[in-house]
């Protein structure tokens, strides 16, 4: 019985998740005191999220409510790539929150030269913007997703696939 185990670790988000709290963040938004007469406008698009508002101290707000509703909602804060703040007209500004989706190739061979350097029985295998792991033991493959939760990488891992 030599059979291998692997597993993928990727970096994606939930996207029914993320538009139910940019839809909470517009609700919110309009709710507020502080932010009602802003005319704050929020728009998730394929792979960002526009704000436009009046001042860039309504803009730390949208970013706040925006972070707690997507924590709530169990979003890591590592898919907001935050560009920067551009004015817009009449004295308003607006900003460009990129989606971050994928491993990026540095990421990814940051990531197997780890498993190659502290894990001899393993194997980890670039494919595309994911990564895949694998081994003779279950066990292993437990210990190398441990050890990669312990590393703080810019972008949001999952393990997927766990066969």
């Amino acid at each position: 019985m030599a059979s291998t185990y692997s597993f993928d670790i990727v970096s994606d988000f939930d996207r029914q998740e993320l538009v139910n709290a940019v839809d909470q963040v517009v609700r919110d938004v309009k709710s507020r005191y502080d932010l009602k007469d802003s005319q704050t406008t929020v728009e998730l698009g394929e792979d960002k999220i526009t704000i436009g508002t009046d001042s860039e101290f309504t803009l730390e707000s949208v970013h706040t409510i925006l972070r707690e509703k997507a924590a709530k909602r169990s979003l890591s804060q590592k898919i907001f790539d935050f560009g920067k703040v551009e004015s817009a007209s009449g004295n308003r500004v607006r900003q460009e929150i990129k989606l971050q989706k994928g491993i990026s190739q540095e990421i990814a061979k940051q990531i197997s030269k780890l498993i190659r350097d502290e894990f001899k029985k393993i194997q980890a295998s670039i494919q595309g913007d994911a990564v895949r792991v694998s081994a003779k033991d279950k066990d292993d493959l437990q210990t190398v997703i441990q050890r990669l939760k312990q590393e703080d990488y810019p972008v949001a891992l999952q393990f997927t696939n766990y066969r």
